[in-house]
């Protein structure tokens, strides 16, 4: 079975249709740059190409970065303010031409994908996927069960928010080698380790590609930290997921 997962980033919008049987996508997906300013409107715009570009006609799953409640988008840190408060679900949905729409949290949907086909599978213990990309998303979960909206990438560090320290783009923006950004990293992840104990954490976006060039360069943490399997495609499996109710 096939369903259609969109991944709505800071820089980006990408979406593909999913095989949910392999946890991967049916075909290559097409993205989109997210528009500046990331207003609802022209997000939902964003997301309508990358549909139409399939010419899907089933029910589409959408991931968020930020806080999803009942399809209401609650925060906005990293797109346009006019989402807080916002019916996401509705006004994609009808964007769409009133295909069924499931809305949640980018990181939500990248654990839950990892959870069942990738790094995370059949780990019981608490497990923490982080997504570095534009900032950091966090998705925990406990005996398998995801506590949604956790947004660990705004727990302040060194009186900043972590994600403005310790993100990809904080080391884009600083132009830090993997040597400085890693021990930035290191500091977060020993942070996030003193409040929730995990055994796991599994760090996803597109950074997860080159694990290989910071992953070994993080010290003072104990628990295991792997890259995610399914890399940077994994919020589109998980909003594919959603989208079949899984």
């Amino acid at each position: 079975m096939n369903v259609f997962g969109v991944d709505i980033g800071g820089s980006g919008i990408k979406g593909a249709p999913v095989d949910l049987q392999r946890g991967a996508l049916a075909e290559e997906r097409h993205k989109v740059l997210t528009p500046h300013p990331a207003t609802p409107e022209s997000v939902a715009d964003g997301v309508a190409e990358v549909v139409g570009h399939f010419g899907w006609a089933g029910p589409i799953g959408i991931t968020f970065p930020g806080v999803v409640t009942g399809g209401i988008t609650r925060t906005a840190a990293n797109v346009d303010k006019g989402w807080v408060g916002r019916d996401a679900a509705r006004l994609l949905g009808d964007r769409l031409g009133g295909l069924p729409v499931t809305i949640l949290n980018d990181a939500d949907a990248a654990g839950i994908a990892e959870m069942t086909f990738g790094a995370g599978k059949g780990r019981e213990g608490t497990v923490i996927l982080l997504t570095l990309g534009t900032g950091i998303g966090s998705a925990v979960f406990t005996g398998g069960r995801l506590v949604p909206n956790t947004e660990l990438g705004h727990l302040e560090l060194h009186g900043h928010d972590a994600e403005k320290r310790a993100s990809t783009k904080a080391k884009e923006d600083h132009d830090l080698s993997w040597a400085h950004w890693a021990r930035r990293l290191g500091k977060y992840l020993a942070h996030v380790e003193m409040l929730f104990s995990p055994e796991l954490f599994v760090l996803g976006g597109g950074v997860s590609r080159k694990a290989e060039k910071f992953v070994p360069l993080i010290e003072g943490v104990r628990a295991e930290i792997v890259p995610a399997q399914l890399q940077n495609n994994a919020g589109i499996v998980g909003a594919g997921m959603a989208a079949a109710g899984r």
